[in-house]
């Protein structure tokens, strides 16, 4: 279809949720109350590594309302998604301040609090591996003492026995060794970052009931709730169609409600009780350091040019904080090796991605699944030999910008299908921030300077990822629709109602669609992440709209008395394409038609459609070779600061996202994410992350103390654009691009940061104090 024909599709229609939202009537999971509900609250480990010796319960036991007490010693096994090395409450030892130890359950929360406080647990302190590069020494203190032999879930994690690798994942192309010295120009950096929180709104929650027919009931603020689903079968040998999970509209969660840690909790709970529903809820604090948060790194980068900067050879290395455990982080270490030379075409590239044990809490997904983190390494190394070279910054991207032809460091063919045009998203990021105009200008006291990120990502779902939607109709000929994306404030089912509308042509206010997701009803989603939702359940919806187009044909061929290759739908009817006079309202087939005399004919037009990822591969483990995903959406951010060199304070005058994720569903939809994701890049880069002491407690666990960026200090002008350049494959052409606003932020911040103070800015967060004090060291 021409794209100016499309009457949905390309269009900024309002979010289907907006109304309910702006009226305060959304229901979340911790809105839900019964009588009779139990409660469960976490006793919490006060040391970040210590053995347990013993567990004393008896003052516990004392409070009224008390019902049971759950210990790790009733569950001594590991789970985990990708390698199952983490029990659901601590047995034996624990590995991170706040890992949950014991679960109080009574009749109302403030007994089951109550009763917690008063456990008595009995540690002996262990040595604190309180940083990744401590964790990589040799002499450093076993986390895992048999982390060798725990079960792999997925294949490709390789956990070294006797060190504290959680994962090993390897990059090999080209000949780097040789490239390496045949480099004119060469540069090394080294950069870091400590770990940090989600931050959501809603808080982590849970309700499980076991039935007494066997059935377990869980309701959740999930992402995954088929990933619940699984991993409920997986360790606690309940069949999957016993198994039910329940997800209303979840109140953001940025990849860290991805992972599943509370439901086994609530689910343990619930049978100490005799299947009585226990309700698991989150305070803000234990949000914070008790849940899975986001991943620290420390990374070093090498890279090399000819001698008009053409990008020879790079080598890099990722030693990523996953804390006490791998769970998501396993994950994100394969997923920062196999995008790590950022969206440029490198030759040779070396690549030894690492997944560390510390004694930090534990890390799962954050927005971007490792590009953020990557792309501020990659984007300041960038800039660095830019500044080597004496060529300006955006010149050196345009030279190595990856294209159609080049391939990507998992050797994978880049084509004109699988990547977004990265050079017409550089021309329009210049034209936006007024790059021509000056990259540096000093103003009294002050210093106005810009900086540039170049990002890009694939798509890192397992190669069977898939998407199941079915389209259910009414008697007034208006449809429903049925599939398993969970909404989280990024405007899924508004775009997926946009597509079935297209695909139709019907007005979009004729299309239904529930927030909530029943897994029982609903066909299987893989998960809400990695921006592949629209993709994934793009492609199923339409598959389903297909079907019900070809019911529909069929039963109006039969009422009309002609063939369904004659027959169009459209504005409610089917007609005969050479006289569109001639057809029939879809009200009166979709339901089955019915003839003067009362014989009937169709039925009920259901629809079905399904999707799953085609010709991914696996990584090969020695060299990385492999098809990882579909596409690769690319962009580039960029941000103007005014720099205050009396105090080192700035503020964020300009933001620029333009970004190529190809035919976007809904622009206004779509450039909000990207705003918000932009604020989140900011956020993340400017101020936000854990405190460590020397013992590993976390010495700022409230959000009054963990600093994020608050209102007034956003940029004062956001500017979004997008570069439309069609996936053959996508869904009218549509990439992904849900975790985009973020990944480039950190590193425009840093460049324009270290362009403004003369000096090389290369940790996070960008407070004033770290740039203070590195002037203070460029100066010595």
């Amino acid at each position: 279809m021409d794209q100016n024909s499309r009457t949905t599709v390309g269009q900024p229609k309002q979010r289907i949720d907006a109304v309910e939202k702006a009226a305060g009537t959304i229901r979340f999971i911790d809105d839900f109350t019964i009588p009779g509900l139990a409660h469960a609250k976490l006793v919490t480990s006060k040391h970040a590594h210590a053995q347990i010796h013993s567990i004393d319960l008896s003052e516990a036991w004392k409070v009224t309302g008390v019902r049971a007490i759950v210990t790790g010693k009733m569950f001594p096994y590991h789970i985990g998604p990708i390698l199952a090395d983490r029990p659901p409450l601590a047995f034996e030892k624990v590995r991170y301040y706040g890992e949950p130890i014991a679960i109080v359950v009574a009749d109302h929360e403030h007994q089951a609090k109550q009763a917690a406080q008063l456990v008595k647990v009995d540690y002996e302190p262990l040595p604190v591996v309180n940083s990744v590069r401590e964790a990589f020494q040799k002499e450093s203190a076993l986390i895992h003492e048999n982390s060798g032999q725990y079960t792999k879930i997925i294949s490709n994690v390789y956990p070294v026995q006797g060190t504290n690798i959680g994962s090993h994942i390897k990059i090999r192309k080209g000949n780097f060794i040789q490239a390496w010295e045949e480099c004119a120009t060469k540069i090394k950096e080294t950069y870091s970052f400590n770990l940090s929180d989600h931050a959501a709104l809603e808080t982590r929650s849970t309700r499980v009931e076991i039935k007494s027919s066997g059935k377990v009931i869980i309701h959740s603020t999930t992402q995954s709730p088929f990933t619940i689903k699984k991993v409920m079968n997986q360790f606690f040998n309940i069949e999957l169609g016993n198994i039910i999970v329940h997800t209303t509209i979840v109140g953001g969660a940025f990849g860290g409600k991805g992972t599943v840690q509370l439901e086994p909790l609530a689910y343990l709970a619930s049978k100490a009780v005799g299947g009585k529903m226990v309700k698991l809820d989150y305070e803000r604090e234990e949000d914070l350091i008790t849940a899975p948060c986001h991943i620290g790194v420390e990374a070093t980068i090498s890279l090399g040019t000819d001698k008009d900067g053409k990008l020879m050879a790079g080598q890099y290395t990722f030693l990523i904080d996953s804390g006490a455990y791998t769970d998501q982080a396993a994950g994100i270490t394969r997923a920062m090796a196999l995008d790590c030379t950022g969206p440029y075409n490198i030759p040779n590239v070396w690549c030894d991605s690492y997944c560390m044990y510390t004694n930090h809490p534990y890390a799962t997904s954050f927005r971007g699944y490792a590009h953020p983190e990557l792309t501020f390494a990659v984007e300041r190394t960038m800039d660095q030999i830019a500044k080597k070279l004496k060529i300006d910054p955006i010149e050196l991207r345009k030279i190595n910008a990856i294209k159609p032809g080049d391939t990507a460091p998992t050797q994978t063919g880049i084509n004109a299908n699988n990547i977004g045009d990265t050079l017409q998203c550089l021309e329009r990021a210049k034209e936006l921030i007024q790059w021509d105009e000056g990259q540096r200008i000093e103003i009294n006291n002050k210093i106005r300077a810009k900086g540039i990120s170049t990002f890009w990502k694939t798509s890192t779902t397992s190669t069977n990822a898939q998407s199941g939607a079915i389209l259910k109709f009414e008697a007034d000929g208006s449809v429903n629709l049925n599939c398993a994306a969970i909404e989280l404030g990024q405007g899924t089912k508004t775009v997926l109602a946009q597509i079935v509308a297209e695909r139709l042509k019907m007005d979009i206010n004729k299309v239904h669609i529930t927030m909530e997701v029943n897994s029982q009803y609903d066909p299987h989603q893989w998960r809400t992440v990695a921006s592949s939702t629209t993709f994934l359940a793009g492609r199923a919806v339409m598959a389903a709209a297909d079907d019900a187009i070809s019911q529909l044909k069929n039963t109006a061929s039969i009422a009309l008395q002609c063939s369904s290759e004659d027959l169009e739908v459209d504005g409610g009817r089917v007609y005969l394409k050479p006289n569109p006079e001639y057809g029939v309202q879809i009200k009166d087939i979709c339901l089955g038609y019915k003839y003067p005399n009362g014989h009937a004919i169709g039925g009920q037009v259901v629809g079905q459609g399904k999707y799953i990822q085609r010709h991914l591969t696996p990584m090969d483990q020695e060299t990385g070779f492999g098809k990882p995903g579909p596409w690769w959406s690319v962009g580039v951010q960029a941000v103007e600061v005014e720099w205050d060199t009396k105090d080192f304070t700035y503020k964020i005058l300009k933001a620029v996202t333009v970004l190529d994720g190809g035919t976007i569903i809904n622009p206004a939809t779509a450039s909000q994410q990207m705003r918000g994701g932009m604020y989140l890049g900011l956020s993340f880069a400017s101020r936000e992350a854990f405190i460590f002491d020397e013992k590993g407690i976390v010495q700022n666990p409230q959000l009054r103390t963990y600093q994020i960026m608050r209102y007034g200090e956003q940029p004062t002008e956001y500017l979004v654009d997008f570069v439309e350049s069609p996936a053959a494959d996508g869904p009218y052409g549509a990439r992904g691009i849900g975790e985009y606003g973020v990944i480039g932020m950190a590193g425009a911040l840093a460049n324009s940061l270290s362009t403004a103070a003369e000096v090389e800015l290369n940790h996070l967060p960008l407070i004033p104090e770290l740039i203070w004090k590195t002037k203070k060291e460029h100066i010595k």
